[in-house]
């Protein structure tokens, strides 16, 4: 297997996204991943199972056929990951993955089955035909590029009713979210209990809330935060926003990356993540995430990477003796500006829509 394709599959994102592909790929792999990934599920998701039968007759004696094993899976995987795939449907594959992968992503409960199906040791390693070709893609090639000039941010309110940009205030809106994270800590300190499996919840996202945040544009030429939104809310209708910003980024290409923001710059919230993020982790102790007040008097704008965000994001990460961190409500190459260097663009706004049920924006107009 490639370095390439060990570091994506290193996160779970990075191999729900292969799995998912997979699939995309391989219509008989969904007759083998569904029954398996439900056996994967936590014991306490609430999951409901649908039987289809026959209309009757012979068809309801006929024999059942043999449950699907992982072994099965595995040498399906592999034979998969083995043939050349053709770039045009990896092409058309590859953006189906990308957003199951976000669409997928959880912090307040357990990862669901497919997830701990995929982190398998033999699944992920029968994965690594499928990422090695996605890696090697033209679709992957700017997932580790730093953050591009063009950025659009994304309003979700009707596009008959104009807003202004988000900015010129970050400073004022960072101090309000410091005041917050604090407050919300102490009082999570004093009235939620410390064991970590009581039913308690509460923030668990691990960005500043409230700041401009912006991305660039996918190759079927919408803007990333269309699509690639963690926790969405099934929007149908978004104006994407042109912004441009100047001054420093700290870029985020890895767990590395956001480990040191987190050493550098660490805000204990151990009382009030504790239990959003032992459901995701599984972990019992400390956690950081970074003090963006203080990251703001470094970096003006910190960028998630594609590949930054399928290798770091819902899976626990060390920082030091005691304390761990978690990625999370952050999306694929999404640019969180700290400063107030971003502006709009002198472009015009573009309104999107998408049917109730469907994946596809379209402008509008």
């Amino acid at each position: 297997m490639t370095a390439d394709a060990a570091r994506l599959l290193s996160g779970p994102r990075g191999r729900r996204l292969c799995m998912s592909v997979a699939a995309e790929l391989d219509d008989g792999l969904h007759a083998l991943i569904h029954p398996l990934a439900f056996a994967h599920e936590p014991a306490d998701a609430a999951v409901t199972r649908i039987v289809f039968t026959g209309w009757g007759g012979d068809a309801e004696h006929a024999p059942e056929p043999p449950p699907p094993t992982v072994d099965g899976l595995v040498a399906r995987l592999r034979m998969l990951g083995s043939a050349d795939l053709a770039p045009e449907r990896l092409a058309a594959a590859i953006p189906v993955g990308l957003l199951a992968a976000v669409d997928s992503a959880r912090y307040w409960q357990a990862p669901d089955g497919e997830d701990h199906l995929a982190a398998l040791p033999a699944v992920a390693a029968a994965l690594g035909g499928v990422a090695e070709q996605i890696m090697a893609s033209t679709v992957a090639s700017t997932w580790d590029a730093p953050r591009v000039a063009e950025q659009w941010a994304v309003d979700w309110r009707d596009a008959g009713d104009p807003a202004p940009l988000l900015a010129g205030r970050p400073g004022e809106l960072l101090a309000e979210w410091g005041v917050h994270a604090r407050a919300d800590e102490a009082r999570a300190a004093r009235e939620r209990p410390r064991d970590v499996t009581a039913l308690y919840g509460g923030e668990w996202w691990s960005f500043p809330s409230g700041m401009l945040q912006t991305t660039g544009i996918l190759p079927s030429r919408e803007p990333a935060g269309l699509t690639l939104v963690e926790d969405g809310f099934g929007w149908t209708d978004g104006v994407a926003i042109p912004v441009r910003g100047a001054g420093r980024t700290f870029e985020i290409r890895g767990p590395e990356d956001w480990v040191e923001l987190c050493r550098r710059h660490p805000l204990d919230l151990t009382a009030a993540r504790r239990h959003e993020w032992y459901r995701v982790t599984g972990r019992d102790g400390g956690w950081v995430i970074p003090d963006w007040e203080r990251v703001a008097q470094e970096w003006d704008a910190v960028h998630l990477t594609a590949l930054g965000y399928l290798t770091a994001a819902t899976r626990e990460l060390a920082v030091s003796e005691g304390y761990a961190t978690v990625l999370g409500g952050w999306s694929p190459d999404v640019t969180v500006w700290l400063t107030d260097v971003a502006r709009e663009w002198d472009a015009p706004r573009v309104a999107w829509h998408r049917e109730r049920d469907g994946d596809e924006w379209m402008p509008v107009g």
